[in-house]
Order: C-alpha cells, then sequence, then structure tokens
C-alpha cells in the first residue's frame, strides 16, 4: 500500500534530520533507540543519506541489475576487445573504463564480465598463495595527495648492454605516478636531479615512504643518508618501512608489477626506446587506466600538485631560540667542549641543533631529526649515545 511506503520513507527522514541535530549532543546509538532501529541499520541509512541526499532512502529494487543471458552481442564484443587490448586489466577496471567512454550503456556487472572473459578463454587461473599479515607502525594515513609519496627502485634490467635501474615516485593518496626514470645506478648523485626535477614540477610532499636500501637510507645516525638529508632541509620527514617488510609499502610494489607486465619485459633495445615506453605507460597509468582503489577513477582525476613549492635550494634547518647551532666538519665530525664526535658523512658541513635539556645533557638534533644525546660526564670527558634506530 502507498500509504506505508511513504511512512517508512518519512521514518528514515525523521531519523536523518534528528541524526543531523543531534550528532553532536548524544551518542549514535541514543538515537537510533529513540527511532526503534539497531546501529547497523542506523549506519546504514546514513551512508545512503551521504551518498544520494534524502532521496536515496527509499528502497532498492532487489532485482539483479543484470542477467547474463540477455548480454548483447555489441557488449560482449566491446568487452572482449577491451580485455585483448589491454591483457591485465580485470573485470572491475573493464567495466569502469567503458563505462567512462559510453556512459549511455549498460554493461554488465563484474562478476558477469569475470565470468564471460573466463568462458571465452581470456582468464589464466593462478594458484592462491598465503599472504602476509599487514604489519602495523606509525605511518602516516595518505588521506589526500602530497602527504605521503613512495619512492623506490624497480629492480634491474639491461637496456642495450647495459644495467638499467627504473627510479619510481608515487603519491600514495592518488595512486599518481609521479616519475618513471631510467637511471644508471642507485645512488643519490643520480637520484637526487630526478626527485628535485619532480619537487620542481609537484611542488614538495609532507612524508616520503621508501625501504632501507641506498640511496634512502644508510647505516649511519638515524639511518640519514645525503639523499634524506636533502629532504630534511625541504621539511620532508622520511618514513623507513620495517626491512623485510615491503607490504608497507604495498600500493607503491603493486604498481611495479603492473610496470613491469608492461614495459620491462622484454626490454626495448636502446635506453632512449626504454625511456620512451616509461612515459608512454606513465601517461596511460595516470590518465587512461581506472584504479579501483580509488573508486574506479584515473589517478590524474584526484591528484592536484603541492601548494608546497620548491624552493631554489633547500633551506637550512631553523631551529628553536634555546638551541645552540653547531656545523659538523667536512668529514662529518662534531665538536663538543674540545672533543670530537663522528656523526657520519651524511651531515658533513650541516648545521647541527643542540637543545638544552639539563645541566651538562644535551640532545643533537638535524632538522626534526634526532640523533642522540650528549652527556657531559666530567670536565674534558663527554659521551654521545647516537640515535641508531
Amino acid at each position: 500500500m502507498p500509504w506505508k511506503v511513504e511512512s517508512v520513507v518519512d521514518a528514515r527522514r525523521a531519523f536523518i534530520n534528528d541524526w543531523l541535530q543531534k550528532r553532536h549532543e548524544g551518542t549514535f546509538e541514543a538515537i537510533c533507540e529513540l527511532h526503534g532501529i539497531s546501529r547497523q541499520v542506523g549506519y546504514k541509512w546514513v551512508e545512503r543519506f551521504l551518498d544520494g541526499g534524502l532521496a536515496n532512502l527509499v528502497d532498492r529494487s532487489r532485482a539483479p541489475v543484470h542477467r547474463p543471458q540477455t548480454t548483447s552481442e555489441q557488449v560482449v564484443e566491446a568487452l572482449i576487445a577491451l580485455r585483448k587490448r589491454f591483457p591485465h586489466y580485470g573485470p572491475r577496471k573493464i567495466r569502469a573504463t567503458l563505462q567512462a567512454s559510453q556512459p549511455g550503456v549498460h554493461w554488465p556487472a563484474p562478476s558477469t564480465i569475470g565470468d564471460l572473459l573466463k568462458s571465452r578463454g581470456l582468464v589464466t587461473e593462478r594458484k592462491r598463495r598465503r599472504r602476509t599479515p599487514a604489519f602495523t607502525q606509525p605511518l602516516a594515513a595518505a588521506t589526500e595527495p602530497n602527504i605521503v609519496w613512495s619512492a623506490d627502485y624497480k629492480g634491474t634490467f639491461k637496456v642495450a648492454g647495459r644495467w638499467c635501474h627504473p627510479l619510481t615516485i608515487t603519491d600514495n593518496a592518488s595512486r599518481y605516478l609521479l616519475c618513471v626514470q631510467g637511471v644508471d645506478g642507485e645512488s643519490e648523485e643520480l637520484a637526487w636531479p630526478v626527485f628535485d626535477r619532480v619537487f620542481r614540477e609537484y611542488g614538495l610532499p609532507w612524508r616520503i615512504r621508501t625501504d632501507n636500501g641506498s640511496p634512502f637510507a644508510t647505516r649511519g645516525l638515524a639511518g640519514l643518508s645525503r639523499l634524506s638529508v636533502r629532504w630534511t632541509r625541504l621539511g620532508i620527514v622520511h618514513e623507513r618501512i620495517e626491512p623485510g617488510k615491503p607490504q608497507q609499502n604495498g600500493r607503491h610494489e603493486r604498481m611495479h608489477r603492473t610496470l613491469k607486465a608492461h614495459v620491462v619485459r622484454p626490454a626495448k633495445s636502446t635506453a632512449a626506446e626504454q625511456q620512451r615506453a616509461f612515459d608512454e605507460f606513465r601517461e596511460h597509468y595516470n590518465q587512461e587506466r581506472p584504479h579501483e582503489a580509488i573508486g574506479q577513477k584515473t589517478p590524474a582525476a584526484v591528484y592536484r600538485p603541492s601548494s608546497r613549492p620548491m624552493p631554489a635550494e633547500p633551506p637550512e634547518p631553523d631551529y628553536p631560540d634555546d638551541f645552540l647551532v653547531r656545523r659538523a666538519y667536512k668529514n662529518g665530525a662534531f665538536f663538543w667542549n674540545g672533543q670530537e664526535f663522528p656523526l657520519g658523512s651524511a651531515l658533513r658541513q650541516e648545521a647541527i641543533g643542540v637543545e638544552p635539556i639539563d645541566d651538562g645533557v644535551h640532545r643533537l638534533w638535524f632538522g626534526h631529526v634526532y640523533l642522540g644525546e650528549l652527556r657531559e660526564k666530567r670536565k674534558g670527558v663527554n659521551e654521545f649515545i647516537g640515535n641508531r634506530t
């Protein structure tokens, strides 16, 4: 009966109105109890409302959106053609791509597309493998672009008889592929020009997440390398994943798998051709390829450049007024009360902040990076406890 349908919808609207007015005054459970519904039902209607407003509170049809037996031949041909063009696209990505290019067509559900591809021999079954659970540690959440970038090298392979080391940089929130650059080695001298160019084009992130390998990190104080020292001077926090835990940078690793499948096997005949292949892949990955984790949008539709511009030169660290500032020597040594303490070559000629803590106790900092504690045990004899984590 129509009046029953209207009363149900009106009840849902009344619940939403109460939730909007009282959500900062009482608990969600109390609002649900007032309207005689469970929290699960309450969350369902709030989600519906946020997704489509009050008009989205009506009941939805439980009938299947699409029946496989009624799929038209034209739709099937389009699905198969796109799969053959991009063999690594799954059903969800195929559907999103076709919906974007032909929104007026009613495309089948991903499950139906998967069944269709299997029936045409376009899907190879893979053995399931046990996956390592994710490790939880205080890594920043990439809630919007430029909060966290990830960087790594995609292995090595030979191009025209020389080893190619593709340096890749991505934005974690949008999955935007900022850079794929083939370089001759994994050193600070070769990596910094790439980062410098990317920073000048897209601005600065707040954090960069990498593994513990060269040139990103060393076994020195606080894991600093010459490259991460430059990042620190730019106000960028260097996040290092736990050794042996690549899943902590899983988004970037997943991109590497796609990159390898598209442009690494087989390698091109010259370095110039290989770089063109990298550039073409990056264009396709950012502009054409929808990504499931961002609602089947393309990374280019989500990413926006940083509001923090790259300065002409990385500035000196800015320390509080109560800090003493001492510059490390060319060999990375730090002198205090006539005694030498090696800080490492990564900090050579850098400005070190000395924070007074107590009588005879100081903490050493490089920018926001804690280097260790300096203790004056007796006159002329000091002890330095370095941060080796």
